[in-house]
C-alpha cells in the first residue's frame, strides 16, 4: 500500500472498474435519474434507471484514464453551467505557466461549485485542472467518494476526533499536498478554512497554513509556502441558491448558540449549489505568494487582502450593504447608482427584493449580512491599501 492510498484520487489504472463500479450502484442511478427526469422519476423509475446506466455505459465505454473522463464530464458541467449563470468569466488565470503545480487557496461559498469554476477556469485556460481537497464528512455514500476520487479529489479527514489520531491525518495531507506540487508538478485547490463563510466573511484559517509546513518542519516556513506557488483565489457569484438556508441557520445559531444539520442536509446543499441560480460567476487568480512570511498571521494577513481585494462586487451586493445595520461610514462606499448601469441595476434590484421576499423577517439580517459582508471587507482593503501609500 502506497503512502496516501487512504486519501489520494484514483489514478489512470483505477478508472475503468470504478466507472464500472459507479454505474451499477443504485444509489447513483437513483440521483441521476431524479435529476434528469424529476417527475418521472418516482412512477417510472424502475424503467429509466436501466436505460440511463446502458447509456452512460455506452458513453464511457472506453474511458480508462483521468484526463479522458474529465473532457467527457466537461460537457455536462458546460451544461449545468450555462443553465444556471448567467455567464462565468475569470481574470489572472493568463499568468499561470504551462509545466508549473500551484497550491490554489481559495474562499469556501459553495460545497461543490468552488473547486468546480476554478477547474472551469483552469481547463478551459488549456491547463491541467488541480487536485481538489474535500472533507470526509461530504462522503458519506461510497458513490460519492468513487465520484470524487475519480475527479481527482482527495480526502481531508475531518470526522477524526483523537488529537493524536488528528495530528497524524493532518500530517499526511500535509505531505501529500507537498508532494504532489513538488514532486508530481500537479495544482492542488483548497479552501482558506474549513467548512462555508456563510456569513459572507471571507479569511484565511492560520491553521490550514501550519498544516501546509507540517510535514517539513525542518525547513523554514517562509521557504516551504514560497516552494508551493501559493496562489490566493476568489470566487464570486452575484447570487448565492443556498443563501436562504444559510440564513435560516445563521438566525438559529444567534438565537439558540448551536446549529445541529439534519440528515441529507449536505447532499441538499450540493444539489442546490449545482443546479441552483447564480447570476454572474467571477473567479480572479491573484499572483503566487513570493514574499517571505515570517509566521502564518503575516501570511494570512497577505492572503486576506487578496482574496477580498479580488472579489468581483456586483450590484446586489452594494443593495445588501445600503440596508445593513453594521455598515460602516467612514469606507464611503459608492451607492450602487453609482456605479452601474441603470438596466442592470434594475434586474438586480428585482431579483433582491424578491429574495428578501422568500426570507422570514427574523432571518433577513443575516441575508443581508451575506451579501453586505463582501463590500465591507474590499473597502477595508482599500483604505488599508491607502493609508499604506500615504505613510
Amino acid at each position: 500500500m502506497g503512502e496516501f492510498d487512504a486519501i489520494r484520487p484514483y489514478d489512470d489504472a483505477e478508472v475503468p472498474a470504478v466507472l464500472a463500479r459507479l454505474l451499477s450502484d443504485p444509489a447513483f442511478l437513483d440521483i441521476l435519474t431524479h435529476f434528469r427526469f424529476p417527475r418521472a422519476a418516482g412512477a417510472f423509475g424502475w424503467l429509466l434507471k436501466p436505460l440511463i446506466a446502458r447509456r452512460l455505459r455506452q458513453e464511457f465505454a472506453g474511458v480508462s484514464c483521468v484526463s479522458t473522463l474529465q473532457d467527457k464530464v466537461e460537457h455536462y458541467v458546460d451544461q449545468t453551467i450555462d443553465r444556471a449563470t448567467d455567464g462565468v468569466t475569470y481574470s489572472g488565470v493568463e499568468q499561470l505557466k504551462s509545466g508549473s503545480a500551484y497550491l490554489f487557496l481559495a474562499n469556501h461559498r459553495d460545497i461543490v461549485m468552488d473547486p468546480a469554476f476554478v477547474n472551469y477556469a483552469v481547463y478551459h485556460a488549456g491547463l491541467p485542472t488541480p487536485r481538489i481537497a474535500i472533507g470526509d464528512n461530504l462522503l458519506q455514500k461510497p458513490f460519492v467518494s468513487d465520484l470524487m476520487r475519480l475527479n481527482k479529489s482527495f480526502i481531508v479527514h475531518r470526522s477524526i476526533s483523537g488529537r493524536r489520531e488528528k495530528l497524524a491525518a493532518y500530517q499526511l495531507l500535509s505531505a501529500y499536498i507537498n508532494h504532489s506540487i513538488r514532486n508530481d508538478c500537479v495544482s492542488i485547490w483548497i479552501a482558506q478554512a474549513e467548512g462555508r463563510a456563510k456569513d459572507g466573511d471571507d479569511r484565511t484559517d492560520s491553521a490550514i497554513l501550519k498544516m501546509f509546513h507540517m510535514s517539513r518542519k525542518d525547513e523554514p516556513f517562509g521557504a516551504v509556502i514560497q516552494g508551493l506557488n501559493l496562489t490566493p483565489v476568489s470566487i464570486s457569484y452575484e447570487y448565492d441558491p443556498c443563501d436562504q438556508a444559510k440564513a435560516r441557520e445563521l438566525y438559529i445559531r444567534a438565537t439558540t448558540g448551536t446549529y445541529k444539520k439534519t440528515p441529507g442536509e449536505d447532499d441538499n446543499s450540493i444539489a442546490l449549489g449545482i443546479t441552483g441560480y447564480k447570476g454572474r460567476v467571477h473567479i480572479n487568480f491573484a499572483q503566487p505568494v513570493t514574499r517571505f512570511f515570517e509566521d502564518t498571521k503575516q501570511l494570512a494577513v497577505e492572503i486576506d487582502q487578496q482574496i477580498l481585494g479580488g472579489y468581483r462586487l456586483f450590484p446586489v451586493h452594494y443593495l445588501a450593504y445600503a440596508l445593513w445595520s453594521e455598515a460602516n461610514a467612514t469606507l464611503q462606499v459608492p451607492k450602487a447608482e453609482q456605479l452601474f448601469p441603470a438596466d442592470e441595476l434594475a434586474r438586480a434590484k428585482a431579483e433582491w427584493q424578491r429574495r428578501l421576499e422568500l426570507c422570514p423577517a427574523e432571518h433577513r439580517p443575516y441575508l443581508i449580512q451575506q451579501y453586505a459582508t463582501p463590500v465591507r471587507n474590499q473597502y477595508q482593503v482599500k483604505a488599508q491599501q491607502a493609508q499604506g501609500l500615504g505613510a
